[in-house]
């Protein structure tokens, strides 16, 4: 498949920067074979701290699967240094984020989970584990008398050069 960009897009309310406590960050995605087109129905965690030797043992890979349907071993890696912030400049357009090197599967969904930053515009202040499940997040910044939050949180994949 080659390299795919996940991009998100949201509204930033008080907040200088979110990002991601990468590497350590796992990203929930769900995936689909390139070869057979099989999607799989569960999401699967890919994080960069974590790798996994490869079918010939020689190269390790932060995720690795057989595709139940067609049997074949496909990998997806983090492009080190591809992380990026999305800062309050981005609030409301897409902005890549991470970028995958996908051999025989691409991700079709993503989901935010925990284990976000956010940074807070006037304070300075730092919240660190922000869940985004429900993709929406809102707290209380003491230092500022204002609050912040993230919505309206959207992702999607782009094909990157």
């Amino acid at each position: 498949m080659g390299k795919l960009s996940l991009q998100i897009k949201a509204t930033l309310e008080g907040l200088e920067e979110l990002y991601t406590n990468s590497p350590e960050y796992h990203y929930s995605l769900k995936i689909k074979c390139s070869n057979c087109g099989e999607e799989s129905g569960k999401w699967h965690d890919v994080s960069e701290a974590v790798t996994f030797p490869g079918k010939t043992g020689k190269s390790e890979n932060n995720f690795v699967i057989k595709c139940k349907l067609c049997g074949r071993e496909n990998s997806l890696d983090i492009i080190p240094g591809s992380n990026g912030k999305y800062t309050n400049e981005d609030s409301g357009k897409y902005k890549t984020i991470i970028t995958f090197d996908c051999r025989g599967i691409e991700p079709t969904e993503f989901t935010p989970g925990e284990g976000w930053i956010a940074k807070v515009e006037e304070s300075g202040k730092v919240f660190d584990n922000v869940d985004l499940t429900e993709k929406e997040w809102v707290e209380y910044d003491e230092r500022s008398s204002q609050s912040v939050g993230v919505y309206e949180f959207e992702s999607k994949f782009i094909i990157s050069k």
